[in-house]
């Protein structure tokens, strides 16, 4: 099953065919071109990487090439009708088909321990001087240590997220728009990539 890098927009509404409003996150699929192809006899599987984001550069020589913003590796069970230089759009995802997004979430630097492990803090009112720390952490004599895993402060959010069975609820190909139900990890701007999920066996 192929993929799609596409770039989060941002978050909306959509009205389902129920009348129920749900929170959609639109995605724009840019031109996904297969850059090159790795096979079973020479690679041991079978797979196509996409670029978007093209940019031609000339060598010493005078020959021209292309390179790409961001390239991504998809594994796929034939290379039939896939050849380099192909375009990849959002016809691949019709509408009400599932897909699995991976993406990059937000990252937030340096926080305490409040607002990366919900802790309660200490007594605000007037006189307290224990208001957001994390309060005691230090072990008796044995074994004298801290455990490994200990909730503390440090660098909150930046991690790799993937997202099962997301539907496609919107669909407009004429911009190459594509509404996933619900959230999708990372800020606006930044790409995210879609697998199309095989459909359940009956």
């Amino acid at each position: 099953m192929i993929g799609l890098i596409a770039k989060k927009i941002g978050m909306s509404r959509t009205f389902l065919s129920t009348g129920e409003a749900v929170a959609v996150t639109y995605l724009q699929v840019e031109p996904n071109v297969i850059v090159r192809h790795k096979t079973k006899e020479k690679d041991g599987y079978d797979a196509v990487v996409l670029g978007v984001g093209p940019s031609p550069w000339k060598s010493r020589k005078g020959k021209e090439h292309t390179r790409y913003k961001l390239e991504k590796e998809f594994q796929v069970e034939s290379l039939t009708d896939l050849e380099p230089g192909k375009t990849v759009t959002a016809e691949l995802l019709p509408l009400e088909t599932m897909v699995t997004i991976h993406g990059t979430s937000k990252g937030k630097g340096f926080q305490g321990v409040v607002r990366r492990h919900g802790f309660g803090g200490g007594p605000a009112s007037h006189g307290s001087h224990f208001k957001r720390e994390p309060g005691s952490v230090g072990m008796r004599a044995d074994p004298g240590r801290i455990f490994r895993g200990h909730p503390m402060a440090g660098h909150m959010g930046l991690m790799s997220l993937t997202l099962k069975h997301r539907p496609i609820v919107a669909l407009d190909l004429s911009k190459n728009l594509i509404g996933v139900k619900g959230p999708v990890p990372g800020p606006a701007g930044s790409h995210v990539f879609l697998t199309l999920e095989p459909s359940p066996k009956k």
